[in-house]
């Protein structure tokens, strides 16, 4: 009896004192990130059988558990990445919203400025100062312009810094994972739990989450499968792939995250991970630095075609005058070539021309051989996924589609008709005589009329001839035929070719011009528009381009066989693009905000569940403390026993 006392005592203080040392474990590491809360399990020792029946034989340890939920665990990794991934991108876009300023540091303003110097240059249109303002003011919009381009640009190379640092620590923190699923591996099949390897490996998952997101699978070796994507796995046992940014397959300056090895690059389909570092900067570099680019892109290049077409149907200083030159250069629209294609990259199979930049839009495409028709092609307006099927020469959002060799079925084209314009913005005219102000055409009033009718301006808005269309007349003349404003055009006198009624405060349009008149016109007056003769003195295509600052510009669209939405000035599409990026940021910061408090009370959720209670554990260490003084009364009353045995031998 003596020794079995001695033995239950000694198995007591072992295993009281072992719950001490757990409690003592966890307190220890209460403020530890990522521990669980560990706890001894006991189990009474089989008993033995008497003739009395079963008697105990004292206490042992079952198993040193530790706290684990796996499904809350899951759900904190996932709100974590989602998170990390929301704060990114969030703080990407912060710095965004500083390429767009407002007031007079805004892109808007100098375009404005730019429009408003031609009043002057209408008031005097032979004083080459008014000129060489409206070209100073020309620059300094071409300056601010690829200002922003390089802002945007800077934004992009650091996004791809960043994705590389991400990806360096992906791989750390995989190879660190790996290698503790060995170590676990070896100890669980020794028939043990490491349970602090195992929080530590819990807190490197954590820690790849957070950069991208990840799924995992536990095995029953204790090892932890790692997934990413659509199923493309991360880690296996004590193996680890190797993830990198590759360089775009169609533009070398974005990104792409691959698993890559000795035999090949596999491309990740970010689209099927959430959250991560990672993927909140990819989105910026595919979604949100491309909307910035194409929306000052789709402004720039608008203004410039008009302005530049503008300046084409007027007459500049030159000696004999001509057409006015181009007053901006913002390059031509770029094709991108699949790095995968079979055609040539040197010489592209394609191109496109801008024909009327009322209709540009704030979007790249994507171009492929249409597979079931020949010499069709299948181009996909990618901000809002619209899809055209379009031949050689068809006309596309302001474009047309230029196809000048084979293009191999599986070959690939982005279009980017105005993504790259702003970054290559010049002033391409520096001569104020090149300016062209003047007219090609001057209207008169007959000496002989007898109405209040007077020229308030000529303006032609289309394409001029060296003779005014459709005659081969260097004059046409309007006749008033009534005093309700009924007139006809006479191209010589005494043949009709139109006819019409004006109204005040419209004008008299025909075949490219528009007429403005003051006052009222009598029956009979006529009106003479014939060549400029003088065009160091005309200003009617000072007026024409002046006018511009009222000219929805940009972004029309055809939403019908017949119908077209207008689209805005050069003035309220800059603001359209302040509130675009707005939004964006604003829906950014919410979307941060909500994701980092849902990261928050998952986590607060978990820790109350496998973390410390430091009250908790100081009851339970008195209460141990308690047992293990029992533990050791029991050895004293053995021992106190022995004793008596002892002294009645002798």
């Amino acid at each position: 009896m003596v020794s079995r006392l001695l033995s239950m005592g000694t198995q007591a203080l072992g295993v009281n004192s072992a719950k001490l040392d757990s409690i003592s474990h966890n307190i220890t590491n209460a403020n530890t990130v990522g521990y669980s809360r560990q706890d001894v399990k006991l189990s009474t020792e089989g008993g033995q059988l008497s003739s009395h029946g079963f008697v105990g034989r004292g206490v042992r340890i079952a198993s040193v558990d530790r706290a684990n939920d796996p499904y809350l665990k899951r759900e904190a990794n996932h709100a974590s990445s989602l998170s990390a991934g929301d704060q990114a991108r969030f703080e990407k876009l912060r710095l965004l919203e500083g390429v767009f300023p407002l007031g007079e540091a805004g892109i808007g303003h100098a375009s404005g400025e730019l429009l408003n110097s031609f009043v002057d240059v209408a008031n005097q249109p032979q004083d080459l100062s008014a000129r060489q303002v409206a070209l100073a003011r020309a620059e300094d919009l071409a300056s601010r312009t690829r200002a922003a381009a390089d802002q945007i640009s800077g934004l992009q190379d650091g996004v791809m810094a960043d994705l590389q640092g991400a990806v360096a620590q992906v791989n750390s923190l995989t190879k660190q994972i790996a290698s503790m699923n060995g170590q676990i591996s070896t100890i669980v099949n020794s028939g043990n739990t490491p349970n602090d390897l195992m929080d530590k490996r819990d807190v490197l998952i954590k820690q790849l989450n957070e950069l991208l997101q990840v799924n995992t699978v536990n095995a029953e070796d204790g090892t932890t499968t790692i997934f990413i994507g659509s199923g493309q796995r991360l880690v296996l046992g004590s193996d680890a792939e190797i993830v990198a940014i590759a360089r775009d397959e169609y533009d070398s300056s974005k990104g792409q995250l691959v698993i890559s090895s000795a035999f090949a690059e596999l491309t990740v389909n970010t689209n099927a991970i959430q959250g991560g570092e990672i993927v909140g900067l990819l989105k910026v570099q595919n979604e949100d630095l491309v909307e910035a680019r194409n929306l000052l892109g789709q402004m720039i290049s608008a203004l410039s075609w008009r302005i530049n077409q503008q300046q084409a149907l007027g007459i500049d200083l030159g000696t004999p005058p001509s057409s006015g030159a181009p007053l901006f250069d913002v390059g031509d629209p770029l094709v991108l070539a699949s790095k995968r294609n079979t055609s040539s990259l040197q010489d592209l199979p394609l191109n496109l021309s801008v024909v009327d930049g009322h209709f540009l839009q704030a979007s790249d495409y994507s171009l492929v051989p249409d597979p079931a028709n020949a010499d069709q092609y299948i181009v996909t307006r990618l901000a809002d996924g619209k899809v055209r099927n379009l031949a050689n020469g068809d006309v596309f959002d302001g474009l047309q589609l230029n196809i000048t060799d084979i293009i191999p079925p599986g070959d690939k084209f982005i279009l980017r008709p105005v993504g790259a314009s702003a970054g290559q913005m010049q002033r391409a005219l520096d001569l104020p005589a090149g300016l062209a102000i003047a007219s090609p055409f001057t209207a008169i009033i007959d000496p002989g009329n007898t109405g209040t009718a007077s020229i308030n301006s000529l303006i032609i808005q289309q394409a001029a001839s060296d003779s005014l269309p459709p005659t081969d007349s260097e004059s046409l003349s309007i006749v008033f035929t009534s005093a309700d404003g009924d007139y006809e055009i006479h191209a010589p006198i005494g043949s009709i070719f139109e006819s019409g009624r004006w109204l005040p405060g419209h004008a008299i349009q025909y075949n490219g011009f528009d007429l403005m008149l003051n006052g009222v016109p009598n029956s009979g007056d006529i009106v003479e528009v014939t060549k400029t003769a003088y065009p160091q003195s005309n200003n009617g295509n000072a007026l024409a381009i002046l006018a511009l600052r009222d000219e929805d510009l940009v972004g029309r669209q055809i939403i019908g066989v017949n119908s077209i939405s207008p689209g805005n000035t050069i003035t309220s599409a800059y603001s359209q693009v302040i509130g675009n990026i707005g939004v964006l940021v604003q829906s950014a910061r919410t979307t941060a905000e909500i994701s980092d408090a849902l990261s928050k009370n998952t986590n607060d959720l978990l820790v109350s569940k496998v973390g410390v209670n430091l009250d908790e554990e100081a009851s339970r260490l008195i209460q141990f403390q308690q047992s293990y003084q029992a533990a050791a009364k029991i050895i004293q009353v053995a021992q106190a026993i022995f004793d008596t045995m002892l002294s009645i031998s002798s």
